[in-house]
């Protein structure tokens, strides 16, 4: 019988793995930046990477270290830790904000150079970075065994309108010439059936780009006569089998020819194709297809107003088709479509359109 020797309680410890090796990507990503500024000894890298990866969703892990790295610089730029940041700085922060501009490439400049000369933030980029802010010290407040006072509680947010959307929206007939587009005129043939079934998958599938982008070949399966792709939850977390349509599908495996491993839609080298890459592409065959530019959003956005218009829609199938718990929040995407379609002034304009006519002849 072999006996398993028991390793000194001192040599067990040097054996630790490191706990930040379980995090998601958002956190170690913000602890690494963090830990460059502060070093690895400060107490702020770790405890914003564990508040990170605290968060359910990735997209909200995404969104606050983008929201909180706004902040952190704020305060640097002011002398204070973050950590120590009180309710006038906080409100400081919330009017920087409204007229700060933002970071931008620089155009002809070196790899990854930025500077400060974009637009102000958006009202939503606004309450992101106040959101993520806020919601930083909640968290220390809940681990702390003193208590943290949180210097955003006060701090007034922007008044964002769930109704108004600043991503313009294409026609079904748009859609059709925007997809054409894809197919057909890459000069690059593993690259134009990439971007067909990306795109195709994102329509079909009403899908976020962030839960797109995640998903592996080995996620692609059958379920009761339906081809399926188990994706995690962008909102809210979970896993949800999304089945794709024979157009998708067909435009999948052309576009995959046989690979049965790895990142569903990866660059040539295998890496896993990252979001700005999906922006540069949806600008590229905007511009070809004559249409306005958007952003991946877009495409989610179309899909739910498109099916949203069908006589036969039901508006209870579509809110489990977009992922959404709160069917307002569906219905906001019809919302927006009547309010353009069914203007007033384009009644108005007729008319105005035929007596100025008359006073021409």
């Amino acid at each position: 019988m072999t006996t398993l020797a028991r390793a000194p309680y001192a040599e067990l410890s040097t054996r630790r793995p490191d706990p930040r090796a379980l995090w998601p990507e958002h956190a170690r990503r913000l602890y690494e930046h963090l830990a460059g500024i502060y070093g690895a000894e400060d107490v702020l890298p770790p405890l914003a990477g564990a508040w990170i990866a605290h968060q359910r969703s990735v997209h909200t892990q995404k969104a606050y270290a983008r929201g909180f790295k706004v902040f952190e610089e704020f305060a640097r730029e002011h002398g204070t830790h973050p950590m120590t940041v009180k309710f006038a700085l906080a409100d400081a922060f919330r009017l920087h904000l409204e007229t700060a501009p933002t970071w931008v490439r620089v155009k002809g400049g070196s790899k990854g150079e930025l500077a400060r000369t974009g637009q102000p933030y958006s009202a939503a980029s606004r309450a992101n970075a106040l959101s993520a802010a806020s919601s930083f010290f909640s968290y220390l407040d809940r681990v702390s065994d003193d208590g943290v006072k949180n210097p955003f509680a006060a701090v007034q947010r922007p008044v964002l309108d769930p109704d108004y959307s600043p991503t313009p929206g294409y026609t079904e007939d748009e859609w059709a010439r925007f997809l054409a587009v894809a197919r057909d005129e890459h000069r690059v043939a593993a690259h134009r059936k990439r971007a067909y079934a990306l795109l195709l998958l994102l329509y079909t599938l009403c899908l976020r780009i962030d839960s797109l982008l995640n998903a592996k070949v080995e996620d692609l399966g059958y379920d009761r006569g339906h081809r399926v792709l188990l994706l995690e939850k962008v909102k809210g977390g979970g896993r949800k089998k999304k089945p794709i349509p024979p157009i998708a599908w067909d435009a999948l495996q052309d576009y995959l020819d046989g690979r049965t491993t790895g990142w569903l839609f990866c660059t040539a080298n295998g890496n896993r194709l990252d979001e700005p890459a999906v922006w540069r592409l949806l600008q590229s065959l905007a511009k070809r297809a004559g249409l306005p530019l958007r952003g991946p959003h877009g495409v989610k956005n179309d899909a739910i107003t498109h099916a949203l218009a069908k006589p036969d829609a039901r508006p209870d199938k579509i809110q489990r088709w977009a992922d959404h718990r709160d069917s307002r929040t569906t219905q906001r995407y019809n919302q927006r479509k009547e309010l353009l379609d069914d203007s007033p002034g384009y009644g108005l304009a007729a008319n105005l359109a035929g007596a100025l006519e008359q006073t021409m002849t």
